[in-house]
């Protein structure tokens, strides 16, 4: 157990943690030349196309007679549950920054999530191969964040792979943490990642605490409660690499008969059925979503795929939640909670290329709180599901505090554009050269499109991180908008009053540009209740009946013109009008 150094890579986004990963693959002969390729953990083809690691990872690599386990996780905030799992694994967390950008949103939060779990940190700086690098100036800012010794930060470039062997050969210096407790008799071991094999039923990845787990070992999930039995286990190199046991203070794989992840969940802890342990390990809280969107199928003989599909999707994402919902414009469809704005966006994409399903995806909203005049409390995930406004003693919105790194001079533009979605600062503090704004503010204003405004107010120089921070009571409307004098609910927000009438003049411009022109007058309206708070009107095509008129008289013009006025009006009352799919994601397209 001396022997055994279990770590994993935490950055922010593109700083170059899969890069490192490669480097270190290499280095350590795991993975020879001829199979060596960009971010080989990313194996998922969004992650090769994108550029961006979504699952966490592991890989067992040798080194100069150590075994070395290390994790590469994901750098995006929607993906910091699964940083949260990776640590939980690990002891040592290797902190990696770009020596152009210097310390980030992710970089702190990812930092604060190891300190949580007392791991013992390594600073990196990658990319000094770069021209515009500043190594002492990213130094002077890692050593004002950890209180470290210059000395102690290795330099690196994860292109060339200059001093990465300087990380492997750090990481055997470090004294190991395992206590000789490792070899008590009862076994457990940490559930970190799971995902569902077609061919293999369920694959646990797991980091064992305590004891042994054998091949065909019959196993028991503490939390769910199942059985099962180990078919196969062993060691990520990156390939399956099967053993006949794994033992305490390793990381590996474990292939059971299990059929659903639900069986086993992550964060649970398995131990042998003869000898159970006698308390679990402290899991994970468990992730709950904050963004709702409705998924429906663009023909309804594809719901069932869509379910189907989803099923599996959820399978290997623990954060996935779904319940059906009927819209009477799109039919059937699901409603999906995600962890923000890029899951919904990747889950979509997975959705149309692995399964080929074509999909209408509605605007993504928050869940709410209505407090009923009874006392009732309830959750709302759509505002379609808003009971009538009589019966409301008050809606709680979710809110979320924040933190904005910038540039010093920069301060101005964000903390306006933090005022104009309805938030404010709590604390503003520095690290060096750079302004670390902490605020707070209503999670519906930060999805649609606060990330690229913010972009655009400092061209580009600030990251952002947030999380959940409970709910408060704010006076808000449900916001309705009526095409040709039908309610169309999946159109339906949640605003706040004083924001009401904004969005809704705004929506109403752009399902205009969207919804194509019909024969006859369409009204777009968006009210609060029974009052119109905007209206748009979309012009009829107009043919002109008095074409075929060859004298100038008035009386059969007007004859010819009032009939077509009374068709008009017929067509008006039995016309279908065809809401594009477009028409539903209008509020996600503010610019």
């Amino acid at each position: 157990m001396d022997k055994i150094r279990n770590f994993c890579i935490i950055a922010h986004i593109d700083h170059g943690k899969s890069t490192i990963a490669d480097r270190m693959m290499e280095f350590t002969g795991t993975v020879s030349k001829r199979e060596m390729k960009s971010q080989l953990l990313d194996s998922m083809e969004l992650e090769q196309e994108k550029g961006i690691t979504i699952k966490l990872a592991p890989v067992t690599m040798q080194w100069k007679g150590y075994t070395l386990n290390l994790i590469d996780t994901p750098g995006h905030v929607d993906f910091s549950y699964e940083v949260s799992r990776s640590l939980a694994a690990v002891e040592i967390a290797v902190l990696v920054v770009d020596a152009t950008q210097g310390i980030q949103a992710q970089t702190l939060a990812n930092v604060y999530l190891a300190l949580e779990q007392d791991l013992k940190i390594i600073p990196v700086i990658n990319k000094i191969d770069l021209p515009a690098a500043d190594v002492d100036k990213v130094s002077a800012q890692i050593i004002n964040l950890l209180g470290c010794e210059r000395e102690e930060i290795i330099e690196v470039s994860g292109k060339t792979g200059k001093n990465v062997d300087k990380i492997l050969d750090r990481l055997i210096e470090i004294e190991p943490v395992f206590s000789s407790s490792g070899l008590r008799a009862t076994t457990s071991a940490l559930i970190f990642d799971s995902y569902f094999d077609d061919y293999r039923g369920v694959v646990l990845y797991v980091r064992v605490f305590e004891g042994e787990i054998e091949k065909s070992a019959e196993i028991l999930m503490m939390g769910a409660g199942t059985r099962g039995i180990a078919l196969e286990l062993g060691v990520l190199t990156p390939k399956m690499s099967p053993r006949e046991s794994l033992k305490a203070g390793e990381i590996g794989y474990i292939v059971t008969n299990l059929k659903t992840t639900r069986e086993a969940k992550v964060g649970d802890t398995v131990t042998l059925v003869d000898e159970p342990a006698k308390e679990p390990l402290p899991g994970y809280k468990d992730v709950l979503p904050f963004v709702y969107a409705g998924f429906f199928p663009v023909s309804n003989d594809q719901y069932k795929d869509l379910r189907e599909a989803i099923e599996k999707l959820s399978l290997s994402d623990s954060a996935l939640r779904f319940e059906p919902e009927n819209s009477p414009v799109l039919g059937y469809g699901l409603r999906i909670g995600f962890l923000g704005l890029l899951h919904m966006d990747i889950i979509r994409e997975r959705l149309e290329r692995e399964f080929g399903l074509d999909l209408i995806v509605t605007n993504p909203s928050t869940n709410y709180e209505v407090v009923m005049n009874s006392g009732e409390v309830r959750e709302i995930k759509s505002a379609g599901d808003l009971p009538d406004a009589s019966e409301i003693l008050e809606i709680r919105e979710p809110w979320a505090k924040g933190e904005i790194i910038l540039p010093k001079e920069m301060i101005g533009p964000v903390l306006e554009l933090i005022n104009r979605k309805r938030g404010h600062q709590t604390n503003l503090s520095y690290i060096e050269s750079k302004a670390v704004i902490e605020f707070e503010a209503p999670m519906a204003n930060l999805l649609t499109d606060f990330y690229d405004q913010l972009k655009s107010a400092t061209s580009g120089y600030a990251s952002f991180n947030y999380e959940l921070d409970g709910y408060r009571a704010e006076d808000l409307v449900r916001v309705d908008f009526l095409v040709g004098g039908h309610k169309i609910d999946a159109l339906s927000v949640v605003a706040h009053r004083s924001e009401a009438e904004a969005i809704g003049r705004e929506t109403t411009k752009k399902l205009k540009e969207v919804i194509p022109r019909q024969n006859y007058e369409v009204a777009l309206q968006a009210a609060i209740g029974a009052r119109i708070i905007a209206r748009e009107t979309i012009g009829a095509y107009r043919k002109d009946v008095t074409v075929k008129i060859h004298t100038g008289d008035r009386d059969r013009k007007a004859k010819l013109l009032e009939k077509q006025k009374r068709g008009k009006a017929r067509m008006k009352r039995f016309g279908k009008i065809d809401i594009p799919s477009e028409a539903f994601t209008v509020m996600l397209k503010r610019d």
